[in-house]
Protein backbone atom coordinates (compact mmCIF):
# COMPACT_ATOMS: atom_id res chain seq x y z
CA UNK A 1 0.00 0.00 0.00
CA UNK A 2 2.94 2.37 1.01
CA UNK A 3 4.60 1.12 -2.06
CA UNK A 4 1.18 2.32 -4.10
CA UNK A 5 1.35 5.66 -2.67
CA UNK A 6 4.56 6.79 -3.51
CA UNK A 7 4.51 5.09 -6.97
CA UNK A 8 1.20 7.89 -7.57
CA UNK A 9 2.83 10.94 -5.51
CA UNK A 10 6.12 10.01 -7.97
CA UNK A 11 4.07 10.31 -10.95
CA UNK A 12 1.88 13.25 -9.86
CA UNK A 13 5.85 14.69 -9.33
CA UNK A 14 7.08 13.84 -12.54
CA UNK A 15 3.59 15.09 -13.96
CA UNK A 16 4.05 18.10 -12.13
CA UNK A 17 7.90 18.13 -13.42
CA UNK A 18 7.06 17.86 -16.73
CA UNK A 19 4.50 20.53 -16.93
CA UNK A 20 6.56 23.16 -14.81
CA UNK A 21 9.14 22.95 -17.44
CA UNK A 22 6.83 22.67 -20.13
CA UNK A 23 5.45 26.05 -19.08
CA UNK A 24 9.06 28.14 -18.62
CA UNK A 25 9.75 26.82 -22.09
CA UNK A 26 6.29 28.34 -23.42
CA UNK A 27 7.16 31.47 -20.96
CA UNK A 28 10.79 31.54 -23.14
CA UNK A 29 8.93 31.84 -26.80
CA UNK A 30 8.12 34.81 -28.51
CA UNK A 31 4.82 33.99 -29.29
CA UNK A 32 3.72 36.04 -31.98
CA UNK A 33 1.38 35.60 -34.63
CA UNK A 34 2.03 35.63 -38.42
CA UNK A 35 1.56 39.29 -39.71
CA UNK A 36 -2.40 39.93 -41.27
CA UNK A 37 -2.79 39.20 -45.02
CA UNK A 38 -4.41 42.29 -46.74
CA UNK A 39 -6.26 42.81 -49.73
CA UNK A 40 -4.03 44.59 -51.62
CA UNK A 41 -1.00 44.19 -54.05
CA UNK A 42 1.67 45.20 -51.69
CA UNK A 43 2.25 46.33 -48.12
CA UNK A 44 4.94 47.08 -45.86
CA UNK A 45 4.64 47.90 -41.67
CA UNK A 46 8.08 49.84 -40.59
CA UNK A 47 9.03 51.37 -37.23
CA UNK A 48 9.87 54.48 -37.85
CA UNK A 49 13.24 55.16 -35.24
CA UNK A 50 14.55 51.97 -35.42
CA UNK A 51 13.74 51.10 -38.94
CA UNK A 52 12.82 47.20 -38.87
CA UNK A 53 10.43 45.80 -40.58
CA UNK A 54 7.48 44.23 -38.46
CA UNK A 55 5.34 42.99 -41.80
CA UNK A 56 5.78 43.12 -45.79
CA UNK A 57 4.45 41.13 -48.92
CA UNK A 58 5.80 42.24 -52.35
CA UNK A 59 7.48 45.39 -50.91
CA UNK A 60 10.04 45.67 -54.13
CA UNK A 61 7.05 44.75 -56.70
CA UNK A 62 7.80 48.17 -59.43
CA UNK A 63 3.82 49.40 -58.93
CA UNK A 64 2.50 52.62 -60.33
CA UNK A 65 2.30 55.01 -56.91
CA UNK A 66 -0.03 57.65 -58.04
CA UNK A 67 -0.36 60.62 -55.99
CA UNK A 68 2.40 58.65 -53.44
CA UNK A 69 4.42 60.28 -55.79
CA UNK A 70 3.62 64.10 -53.94
CA UNK A 71 5.41 62.87 -51.03
CA UNK A 72 8.26 63.11 -52.89
CA UNK A 73 7.63 66.73 -54.40
CA UNK A 74 6.08 68.09 -50.90
CA UNK A 75 10.02 66.42 -49.83
CA UNK A 76 12.00 68.46 -52.39
CA UNK A 77 9.91 71.76 -50.78
CA UNK A 78 10.75 70.96 -47.61
CA UNK A 79 14.59 70.22 -47.76
CA UNK A 80 14.75 73.32 -50.05
CA UNK A 81 12.79 75.20 -47.04
CA UNK A 82 15.59 73.79 -44.45
CA UNK A 83 18.24 74.61 -46.96
CA UNK A 84 17.32 78.44 -47.08
CA UNK A 85 16.43 78.50 -50.62
CA UNK A 86 13.16 78.98 -50.25
CA UNK A 87 10.80 80.68 -47.72
CA UNK A 88 7.55 79.72 -47.00
CA UNK A 89 6.25 83.35 -47.75
CA UNK A 90 7.65 83.50 -50.66
CA UNK A 91 5.44 83.66 -53.79
CA UNK A 92 4.70 81.93 -56.72
CA UNK A 93 3.48 82.32 -59.95
CA UNK A 94 0.86 79.65 -61.67
CA UNK A 95 1.86 78.59 -64.57
CA UNK A 96 -0.76 77.89 -68.01
CA UNK A 97 0.06 74.66 -67.50
CA UNK A 98 -0.13 74.21 -63.88
CA UNK A 99 -3.24 76.02 -64.26
CA UNK A 100 -4.39 73.02 -66.59
CA UNK A 101 -3.68 70.00 -64.66
CA UNK A 102 -6.61 67.33 -64.67
CA UNK A 103 -7.54 65.24 -61.73
CA UNK A 104 -7.46 66.64 -57.99
CA UNK A 105 -6.39 70.46 -58.14
CA UNK A 106 -6.25 73.42 -55.52
CA UNK A 107 -7.62 75.25 -58.17
CA UNK A 108 -4.94 78.12 -58.29
CA UNK A 109 -5.88 80.41 -61.11
CA UNK A 110 -3.36 81.13 -63.96
CA UNK A 111 -0.87 84.22 -63.63
CA UNK A 112 -2.13 84.56 -59.89
CA UNK A 113 0.70 84.27 -57.02
CA UNK A 114 0.25 81.68 -54.44
CA UNK A 115 2.30 80.86 -51.29
CA UNK A 116 4.90 78.34 -50.60
CA UNK A 117 3.08 77.60 -47.29
CA UNK A 118 -0.03 77.67 -49.32
CA UNK A 119 1.14 75.40 -52.24
CA UNK A 120 2.96 72.82 -49.72
CA UNK A 121 -0.54 72.74 -47.77
CA UNK A 122 -2.31 72.15 -51.84
CA UNK A 123 0.03 69.54 -52.39
CA UNK A 124 -0.31 67.47 -48.95
CA UNK A 125 -3.95 67.88 -48.20
CA UNK A 126 -6.01 68.10 -51.17
CA UNK A 127 -3.27 66.56 -53.23
CA UNK A 128 -3.42 69.05 -56.27
CA UNK A 129 -1.83 68.10 -59.10
CA UNK A 130 -1.98 72.03 -59.95
CA UNK A 131 0.14 72.56 -56.93
CA UNK A 132 2.47 69.85 -57.93
CA UNK A 133 3.46 71.60 -60.96
CA UNK A 134 3.81 74.71 -59.67
CA UNK A 135 5.91 73.33 -57.29
CA UNK A 136 8.03 71.74 -59.67
CA UNK A 137 8.18 74.81 -61.90
CA UNK A 138 9.19 77.41 -58.92
CA UNK A 139 12.33 75.26 -58.04
CA UNK A 140 13.75 73.42 -60.72
CA UNK A 141 12.38 75.81 -63.62
CA UNK A 142 9.80 72.69 -65.58
CA UNK A 143 8.49 69.60 -64.20
CA UNK A 144 11.09 67.63 -66.41
CA UNK A 145 14.19 69.26 -64.49
CA UNK A 146 11.85 68.59 -61.01
CA UNK A 147 11.49 64.92 -62.20
CA UNK A 148 15.41 64.49 -62.45
CA UNK A 149 15.63 66.15 -58.99
CA UNK A 150 13.15 63.65 -57.54
CA UNK A 151 15.28 60.73 -58.78
CA UNK A 152 18.29 61.87 -57.92
CA UNK A 153 16.92 62.60 -54.12
CA UNK A 154 15.78 59.14 -53.79
CA UNK A 155 18.69 57.24 -55.17
CA UNK A 156 20.69 59.56 -51.92
CA UNK A 157 18.05 58.09 -49.81
CA UNK A 158 18.43 54.56 -50.76
CA UNK A 159 14.76 54.41 -53.08
CA UNK A 160 16.20 52.36 -55.26
CA UNK A 161 13.02 50.52 -56.89
CA UNK A 162 11.91 54.28 -58.09
CA UNK A 163 11.50 56.15 -60.56
CA UNK A 164 9.92 59.50 -60.74
CA UNK A 165 8.73 61.15 -64.32
CA UNK A 166 6.39 63.84 -62.87
CA UNK A 167 5.76 65.57 -59.70
CA UNK A 168 2.15 64.72 -59.40
CA UNK A 169 1.44 60.87 -59.81
CA UNK A 170 -0.10 60.66 -63.09
CA UNK A 171 -0.06 57.78 -64.94
CA UNK A 172 3.38 57.27 -67.12
CA UNK A 173 4.72 53.48 -68.08
CA UNK A 174 8.09 54.96 -66.52
CA UNK A 175 6.80 56.17 -63.12
CA UNK A 176 7.09 53.59 -60.56
CA UNK A 177 7.91 53.02 -56.97
CA UNK A 178 7.47 50.73 -54.15
CA UNK A 179 6.06 50.39 -50.81
CA UNK A 180 9.40 49.37 -48.76
CA UNK A 181 10.78 52.91 -51.03
CA UNK A 182 7.45 55.11 -50.27
CA UNK A 183 7.93 53.82 -47.27
CA UNK A 184 11.37 55.25 -46.46
CA UNK A 185 10.63 58.00 -47.96
CA UNK A 186 7.78 58.38 -45.36
CA UNK A 187 10.13 58.12 -42.60
CA UNK A 188 12.70 60.57 -43.87
CA UNK A 189 10.14 63.29 -43.85
CA UNK A 190 8.86 62.09 -40.59
CA UNK A 191 12.24 61.97 -39.02
CA UNK A 192 14.36 64.88 -40.85
CA UNK A 193 11.01 68.12 -41.38
CA UNK A 194 9.24 67.66 -38.01
CA UNK A 195 8.35 71.38 -38.78
CA UNK A 196 6.62 70.52 -41.39
CA UNK A 197 5.04 67.39 -40.82
CA UNK A 198 2.50 68.37 -39.10
CA UNK A 199 0.56 69.44 -41.83
CA UNK A 200 0.07 65.91 -43.07
CA UNK A 201 -2.54 66.05 -39.56
CA UNK A 202 -4.71 68.81 -41.17
CA UNK A 203 -8.11 67.31 -42.33
CA UNK A 204 -8.94 70.14 -44.51
CA UNK A 205 -7.68 73.32 -46.11
CA UNK A 206 -9.53 76.00 -47.71
CA UNK A 207 -8.08 78.36 -50.82
CA UNK A 208 -9.78 80.35 -53.44
CA UNK A 209 -12.77 80.20 -51.19
CA UNK A 210 -13.31 75.84 -52.12
CA UNK A 211 -12.33 74.22 -48.69
CA UNK A 212 -11.11 70.20 -49.38
CA UNK A 213 -10.66 67.44 -46.95
CA UNK A 214 -7.85 65.54 -46.49
CA UNK A 215 -8.29 61.89 -48.04
CA UNK A 216 -6.68 60.13 -45.22
CA UNK A 217 -9.62 58.34 -43.52
CA UNK A 218 -7.89 57.67 -41.06
CA UNK A 219 -7.04 60.70 -39.63
CA UNK A 220 -10.96 60.85 -38.18
CA UNK A 221 -10.69 57.18 -37.01
CA UNK A 222 -7.76 56.74 -35.24
CA UNK A 223 -6.34 59.54 -32.92
CA UNK A 224 -3.08 58.29 -33.28
CA UNK A 225 -3.11 58.10 -36.53
CA UNK A 226 -1.26 61.97 -38.21
CA UNK A 227 0.00 61.15 -41.45
CA UNK A 228 0.83 60.97 -44.47
CA UNK A 229 -0.92 60.60 -47.64
CA UNK A 230 -3.16 59.05 -50.06
CA UNK A 231 -3.35 57.88 -53.50
CA UNK A 232 -5.34 56.89 -56.83
CA UNK A 233 -5.39 55.98 -60.42
CA UNK A 234 -7.28 52.84 -62.30
CA UNK A 235 -3.48 51.37 -62.64
CA UNK A 236 -2.56 52.06 -59.51
CA UNK A 237 -5.73 51.09 -57.12
CA UNK A 238 -6.03 52.62 -54.07
CA UNK A 239 -2.86 53.86 -51.77
CA UNK A 240 -1.96 54.72 -48.71
CA UNK A 241 1.15 55.62 -46.69
CA UNK A 242 -0.41 56.18 -42.92
CA UNK A 243 1.85 56.80 -39.61
CA UNK A 244 0.95 56.67 -36.01
CA UNK A 245 2.28 57.11 -32.98
CA UNK A 246 1.36 55.62 -29.60
CA UNK A 247 2.93 55.41 -26.24
CA UNK A 248 6.59 56.98 -27.99
CA UNK A 249 6.34 54.40 -30.42
CA UNK A 250 5.82 55.35 -34.31
CA UNK A 251 4.95 52.91 -36.95
CA UNK A 252 4.66 53.89 -41.02
CA UNK A 253 2.42 51.85 -42.90
CA UNK A 254 2.06 51.56 -46.75
CA UNK A 255 -0.64 49.84 -48.76
CA UNK A 256 -0.63 49.79 -52.72
CA UNK A 257 -3.45 48.28 -54.87
CA UNK A 258 -6.08 48.14 -52.59
CA UNK A 259 -9.65 47.41 -54.38
CA UNK A 260 -11.29 50.71 -52.99
CA UNK A 261 -11.22 53.70 -50.56
CA UNK A 262 -12.68 51.77 -47.56
CA UNK A 263 -10.32 48.73 -47.98
CA UNK A 264 -6.87 50.97 -48.14
CA UNK A 265 -8.20 52.52 -44.98
CA UNK A 266 -8.89 48.95 -43.39
CA UNK A 267 -6.07 47.42 -44.71
CA UNK A 268 -3.50 49.99 -43.03
CA UNK A 269 -5.34 50.14 -39.54
CA UNK A 270 -4.99 46.27 -39.64
CA UNK A 271 -1.14 46.24 -40.35
CA UNK A 272 -0.98 49.15 -37.59
CA UNK A 273 -3.00 47.37 -34.93
CA UNK A 274 -0.63 44.52 -35.42
CA UNK A 275 2.35 46.46 -35.01
CA UNK A 276 1.38 48.35 -32.11
CA UNK A 277 0.00 45.28 -30.32
CA UNK A 278 2.60 42.82 -30.58
CA UNK A 279 6.25 45.32 -30.76
CA UNK A 280 7.64 47.81 -28.78
CA UNK A 281 10.32 50.18 -29.35
CA UNK A 282 12.71 50.84 -26.42
CA UNK A 283 15.35 53.91 -26.69
CA UNK A 284 18.22 51.82 -26.01
CA UNK A 285 21.12 54.50 -25.97
CA UNK A 286 21.08 57.84 -26.29
CA UNK A 287 23.69 59.85 -28.85
CA UNK A 288 26.82 60.83 -27.37
CA UNK A 289 26.30 58.97 -23.82
CA UNK A 290 28.74 56.47 -22.55
CA UNK A 291 28.85 53.13 -23.35
CA UNK A 292 32.39 51.97 -22.84
CA UNK A 293 36.01 53.29 -21.74
CA UNK A 294 38.10 50.90 -22.86
CA UNK A 295 42.05 51.05 -22.80
CA UNK A 296 44.27 52.87 -24.83
CA UNK A 297 47.42 52.55 -26.01
CA UNK A 298 50.40 55.12 -26.85
CA UNK A 299 48.13 58.14 -25.22
CA UNK A 300 48.29 60.80 -23.41
CA UNK A 301 45.78 59.27 -21.27
CA UNK A 302 44.91 55.59 -20.75
CA UNK A 303 41.20 54.87 -21.11
CA UNK A 304 38.89 56.80 -24.14
CA UNK A 305 35.49 57.29 -23.82
CA UNK A 306 33.11 55.41 -26.76
CA UNK A 307 29.45 55.55 -27.94
CA UNK A 308 27.24 56.34 -30.73
CA UNK A 309 26.75 59.50 -32.89
CA UNK A 310 22.81 59.02 -32.94
CA UNK A 311 20.14 57.75 -30.37
CA UNK A 312 19.56 54.11 -30.80
CA UNK A 313 16.34 52.77 -30.79
CA UNK A 314 15.42 49.11 -30.73
CA UNK A 315 12.26 47.31 -31.88
CA UNK A 316 11.29 44.10 -30.13
CA UNK A 317 8.57 41.70 -29.52
CA UNK A 318 6.61 43.29 -26.54
CA UNK A 319 7.72 42.58 -23.12
CA UNK A 320 11.01 40.76 -23.41
CA UNK A 321 13.18 44.11 -22.80
CA UNK A 322 14.98 42.19 -20.63
CA UNK A 323 16.24 39.83 -22.79
CA UNK A 324 18.45 41.80 -24.45
CA UNK A 325 21.86 41.56 -24.87
CA UNK A 326 24.68 43.80 -26.11
CA UNK A 327 27.97 43.10 -27.32
CA UNK A 328 31.24 45.53 -28.38
CA UNK A 329 33.22 44.67 -31.18
CA UNK A 330 36.27 46.68 -31.52
CA UNK A 331 38.10 46.73 -34.81
CA UNK A 332 41.91 46.30 -33.43
CA UNK A 333 43.86 47.06 -30.47
CA UNK A 334 43.24 51.71 -30.02
CA UNK A 335 46.05 52.93 -30.18
CA UNK A 336 46.61 57.12 -30.18
CA UNK A 337 46.63 58.96 -31.86
CA UNK A 338 42.10 59.07 -31.96
CA UNK A 339 39.77 61.70 -33.40
CA UNK A 340 36.28 62.45 -32.06
CA UNK A 341 33.96 60.74 -33.78
CA UNK A 342 36.39 57.95 -35.44
CA UNK A 343 35.04 54.38 -35.50
CA UNK A 344 36.52 51.89 -33.25
CA UNK A 345 33.86 48.82 -34.23
CA UNK A 346 30.55 47.71 -33.81
CA UNK A 347 27.92 48.15 -31.03
CA UNK A 348 25.76 45.06 -31.56
CA UNK A 349 22.38 44.60 -29.84
CA UNK A 350 20.53 40.97 -30.09
CA UNK A 351 17.65 39.07 -29.15
CA UNK A 352 18.14 34.99 -28.63
CA UNK A 353 20.77 35.12 -30.89
CA UNK A 354 19.17 37.30 -33.20
CA UNK A 355 20.58 40.82 -34.06
CA UNK A 356 18.20 43.25 -33.59
CA UNK A 357 20.78 46.43 -34.39
CA UNK A 358 24.47 47.06 -35.15
CA UNK A 359 25.45 50.24 -35.02
CA UNK A 360 29.15 51.99 -35.20
CA UNK A 361 30.91 52.27 -32.41
CA UNK A 362 32.54 55.78 -32.18
CA UNK A 363 35.34 57.74 -29.59
CA UNK A 364 33.51 60.40 -27.85
CA UNK A 365 36.69 62.55 -27.72
CA UNK A 366 40.11 62.83 -28.72
CA UNK A 367 43.38 61.43 -27.45
CA UNK A 368 46.92 62.44 -28.85
CA UNK A 369 49.48 60.61 -28.64
CA UNK A 370 51.67 60.55 -25.80
CA UNK A 371 55.68 61.08 -25.64
CA UNK A 372 58.02 59.16 -26.96
CA UNK A 373 59.14 56.78 -23.52
CA UNK A 374 55.61 56.28 -22.79
CA UNK A 375 55.00 54.85 -26.32
CA UNK A 376 58.15 53.16 -26.09
CA UNK A 377 57.05 51.18 -22.97
CA UNK A 378 53.43 50.83 -24.37
CA UNK A 379 54.87 49.06 -27.64
CA UNK A 380 57.41 46.99 -25.14
CA UNK A 381 54.50 45.98 -22.88
CA UNK A 382 51.75 45.45 -26.06
CA UNK A 383 54.96 42.44 -27.55
CA UNK A 384 54.72 41.00 -24.31
CA UNK A 385 51.15 40.77 -24.09
CA UNK A 386 50.91 39.47 -27.62
CA UNK A 387 53.37 36.71 -26.68
CA UNK A 388 51.42 35.48 -23.98
CA UNK A 389 47.93 36.03 -25.05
Amino acid sequence: MLHGLIQRVSQRLLVVGVAGLLSLNLQAQVMIPAPPQLAATSWILMDAHSGRILAEHNADERLAPASLTKMMTSYLLEYEIKQGNVSLDEMVTVSEKAWRMPGSRMFIEVGTQVSVEDLLRGVIIQSGNDASVAVAEHLAGSESAFADLMNQHARQMGMMNSNFTNSSGLPDPNLYSTARDMAILSRVKILEYPEHYSMYSEREFTYNNIRQSNRNRLLWRDASVDGLKTGHTTEAGYCLAASAVRNDMRLISVVMGARSDEGRTQESQKLLSYGFRYYETLLLQEAFSLIDQPRIWQGVRDQLRVGLDSDLHVTLPRGHSERIQTEILYDSTLKAPISTGQVLGQFRVMLDGEVLAETPLRALESVEQAGFFKRLWHSLVMFVTGLFS
